[in-house]
């Protein structure tokens, strides 16, 4: 990225909540990313494999994919994150997966951001924590899985095991890798001339 980039960019930083040691994620996106857009680039950088329902809470608004009324929300595709959230230190919520409640923290913490090292306007800077799996029943369901599958002789251990493909490092996290997959949805998702 050349540092005459026109686009603004936010820094943002992405908690999920109630999970100790934290999970959380520093993502670069440009400030006039749809809500909508917004839900794509969270789901890469944390791990999820958008299999369920989100919607994201800034102020007293929610915002969701499809909402079929307005007390089902607003349609995220049509706010942009700049026009919603402005102040460095500001920070609203994003819910992903209404049956295990995945609750997500996210914080602007630059609203004028730049750095010349940049590859792209959307890129993860920095992170801990592997995504818990999907469905795996919330906060108490990720911490009995994670005990199931360090103890050998817990009575779940194998169908842990099994279930989860046969490996899971709770402190795994590579952002070159979530990277990569960032400039795939970008390649894919970018405006094309018809």
């Amino acid at each position: 990225m050349s540092n005459t980039m026109k686009e603004s960019l936010y820094l943002l930083k992405i908690r999920l909540l109630e999970i100790e040691p934290e999970i959380w994620r520093r993502v670069v996106v440009p400030d006039d990313i749809t809500l909508d857009r917004l839900h794509d680039v969270i789901q890469i950088v944390m791990g999820w494999t958008d299999s369920h329902l989100h919607e994201f809470t800034i102020g007293k608004k929610r915002y969701t994919e499809y909402p079929e009324s307005k007390e089902d929300g607003l349609e995220s595709g049509k706010y942009h994150l700049k026009n919603l959230v402005k102040q460095k230190g500001r920070t609203f919520n994003y819910l992903y997966d209404f049956g295990d409640s995945w609750e997500h923290e996210v914080t602007l913490e630059d609203s004028r951001y730049f750095n010349p090292d940049l590859q792209s306007g959307i890129e993860c800077l920095g992170g801990a924590g592997a995504c818990p799996p999907e469905d795996v029943g919330g906060v108490p369901g990720y911490y009995e899985f994670c005990k199931a599958i360090t103890d050998p002789h817990h009575e779940e251990h194998e169908s842990f095991m099994e279930w989860c493909g046969g490996e899971y490092d709770r402190e795994r996290f590579n952002p070159a890798e979530v990277n990569l997959e960032l400039m795939k949805y970008q390649r894919w998702s970018r405006d094309r001339l018809r």
